[in-house]
């Protein structure tokens, strides 16, 4: 068995592409060998900034012989049908077998393929396989056709020591490849994967971008460590940062003291954003005056110049933090909100400055629903959330809106719940995010995203399949948190309503659909569709959320899901199975004799006509059962009227097995489908048993 080992060197790769590039590199070259009846054992992809590898263990030094008999016509077919068989085959009939069939004889052509060296099958399969690597971007250089991410510098491709002959655009693989950029830039000779991972560690290169990764982290923290202070978590950056370096060493710089008066998510961000540098924190959390900084190359000097340069462009950088930071402070909130105006929401729904003013009549009603929330702080909360959107700090940053909201409320001397709200309003943004409790919060939260939905539900701009271009499932998801970890009794329905109004009054009819209430149905079903995704994890199955749902008076999640959880509760047991169970036979039956018949057994039932014990007491047990279902339901005791519904189990079990509903007296078959349906109508006062599956 024979290995493989294929490394692309190219100008730096954007960290962002590497991984995806390398998982697609792996995928192509093997889909290749499998569709050329190469097997292996085991495929590695790795990635650094400048190269892509692939090592393949286990693959054979020839392709297997292939033998296929292929099926042609009858032996007495006509001429013309025979010698299009041969010429697809490229076989003379003496090379054909015959063979008998169920309908006579008919030639076969057998064709037997030796296999190929496997060396010489590879190049095809490798450029192939190149041609088609997609990258999000891709350039040409020179006077090169070749579109790749960046210019290519070599190709090492080898298989057990010998070259694997080929050429990829203006390069030709060859046997060698080269260290690091700028320590160990010479080439040198590979012959496999063990050398060639030894050859670039001493060439300092890390090939294993984990190996980088916990190198970079185990680093920074000793540096942080080391300065008194604590590295601040931040994976993403990490991961950046991984893809930057082929052989990381990590230094610490000094903040100035002048910055320090800057807000810290700012210089955070500046950090963050524009210069990689890692930021470090004191033992309260807040910012302290050092960056750690990762560099590509070992410095003479004990990287002193490097610390002193990367302080110098950090300088300036932070300067141009405080310059809008002092730009901002010089102006009040409420005296950017004209500009709003002037930005665009979406094209069919106006400006932003339209939004907020139906984020303040929204959250206006909303805060009468809250408990806690106070009317005048939720509207004045709703009136500035946005502001911070034409602010110089938020145009540089756009991750900080909100963030910035808050701190020029504050040094503004609004009150802190309207500045708490203002911060507050965007979450959650995701399932690992905050979920908002102070009310006046979740009110201005509510309002945004509910008008958001509304919105663009009003004008049909919905998810599709994966496509969600305004993130209108996060939205829907963020509000379904807020409604349910804080116990809102939220009727979502008029809230929908309300938010339609706010659009008539702000817009115009124009931003209305004709028919709102068939909106406003349309997006709490899909609100239905997005609880079913948040209670997975809980253990609850889709189709309860469904049978509730399907009643069509149910548009308060919190009493939706006691409903829910009182149902999973009544079906985890024997009684309420079994009762399920009886629900679909009794209702099949009353829903094919209707079908029959032509008429609907919704009538009162017969006492009179009840001519056995069984059916006697199934109607006795049926009226309490129907009197406490009404009174439990109507005070939301759900988990009683489930166990009312579950009394009903012995008598429909005794019914269906002594008690004939079709028989020879007509009277009384009528009255027992009434009977059956009453059943029906028990069991769907809690949701509709007809959508549960199994």
């Amino acid at each position: 068995m024979a290995e493989l080992l294929l490394e692309i060197l190219s100008e730096e790769i954007p960290a962002r592409m590497q991984v995806r590039a390398a998982n697609d590199l792996k995928r192509l070259v093997c889909e290749g060998l499998d569709k050329a009846g190469l097997a292996y054992s085991d495929a590695r992809s790795y990635v650094t900034p400048r190269r892509l590898a692939l090592v393949i263990d286990g693959l054979p030094q020839k392709q297997p012989d292939v033998r296929e008999e292929r099926k042609g016509p009858k032996v007495d077919a006509p001429e013309k049908a025979i010698q299009g068989f041969l010429g697809s085959t490229g076989l003379t009939l003496d090379q054909c077998e015959i063979q008998e069939g169920k309908k006579g004889s008919f030639y076969v052509a057998v064709i037997e393929k030796t296999g190929q060296d496997t060396i010489l099958v590879l190049p095809e399969i490798l450029v192939a396989a190149l041609n088609a690597l997609p990258w999000p971007k891709s350039m040409k250089w020179g006077s090169n056709s070749l579109r790749w991410v960046r210019p290519l510098q070599n190709i090492l491709c080898v298989m057990d020591g010998a070259v694997v002959p080929f050429e990829f655009g203006p390069v030709t693989s060859c046997g060698y490849t080269h260290g690091h950029r700028f320590l160990a830039p010479k080439d040198f000779s590979v012959d496999d994967f063990a050398s060639y991972q030894t050859l670039l560690r001493e060439h300092k290169v890390i090939l294993d971008q984990d190996e980088r990764k916990q190198a970079i982290r185990e680093q920074a923290e000793a540096v942080a460590k080391e300065q008194g202070f604590v590295l601040k978590d931040d994976e993403g950056l990490l991961n950046e940062v991984t893809g930057l370096v082929e052989w990381p060493v990590v230094h610490a710089g000094q903040i100035d003291d002048a910055f320090m008066e800057v807000p810290q998510e700012c210089l955070i961000t500046s950090m963050r954003s524009h210069q990689k540098y890692f930021s470090c924190l004191n033992e309260d959390g807040t910012l302290a005056p050092r960056f750690v900084v990762v560099a590509n190359k070992v410095a003479p000097d004990g990287g002193q110049a490097i610390v002193a340069g990367n302080e110098r462009v950090l300088r300036a950088r932070l300067s141009d933090a405080k310059f809008f930071w002092d730009q901002d402070l010089k102006k009040n909130l409420e005296d950017l909100l004209p500009k709003l105006d002037d930005m665009l929401f979406h094209a069919k729904l106006g400006s932003m400055g339209q939004k907020v003013q139906r984020m303040e009549k929204l959250a206006g009603e909303l805060s009468s629903m809250i408990e806690g929330a106070d009317l005048g702080l939720s509207c004045r909360a709703a009136h500035l959330a946005k502001a911070d959107l034409v602010s110089e700090m938020v145009y540089e940053f756009p991750e900080l809106q909100g963030i910035m909201g808050e701190y020029y409320a504050r040094r503004k001397g609004e009150k802190d719940e309207v500045a708490q709200a203002i911060a507050q309003h965007y979450a959650p943004q995701g399932p690992g995010d905050e979920c908002p409790s102070a009310p006046n919060s979740v009110a201005v939260s509510l309002a945004d995203k509910i008008d958001t939905l509304v919105g663009f539900w009003s004008i049909d701009e919905k998810p599709t399949g994966s496509k969600d271009p305004f993130a209108l499932r996060r939205a829907a998801l963020g509000i379904i948190r807020l409604v349910l970890e804080n116990g809102l009794r939220l009727n979502l329905l008029n809230v929908f309503s309300q938010a339609h109004t706010a659009y008539s009054t702000v817009n115009g009819l124009s931003s209305v659909p004709a028919d709102p209430s068939a909106n406003e149905q349309s997006l709490l079903d899909f609100f239905a569709d997005r609880l079913k995704v948040h209670l997975k994890d809980e253990g609850i199955a889709h189709d309860m959320i469904t049978a509730v749902f399907s009643k069509g008076d149910e548009d308060d999640l919190v009493r939706l899901l006691a409903r829910v959880q009182a149902l999973k509760a009544f079906l985890s047991n024997d009684d309420g199975a079994n009762l399920v169970a009886a629900y679909r036979r009794a209702m099949n039956i009353v829903r094919i004799e209707e079908k029959k018949d032509g008429v609907k057994y919704d009538g009162d039932v017969d006492a009179s006509l009840l001519e056995q014990d069984e059916e006697q007491k199934l109607f006795e047990k049926l009226e309490p059962v129907m009197g406490t279902l009404g009174s439990a339901l109507k005070d939301e005791r759900f988990a009683e009227a489930m166990t009312a519904l579950a009394a009903l189990r012995g008598p429909v079990d005794a019914f269906f097995e002594t008690v004939t509903v079709n028989c020879e007296n007509a009277d009384v078959r009528v009255n027992r489908l009434r009977l059956l349906s009453q059943i029906g109508r028990a069991l769907d006062g809690i949701a509709d048993f007809s959508k549960l599956e199994g």
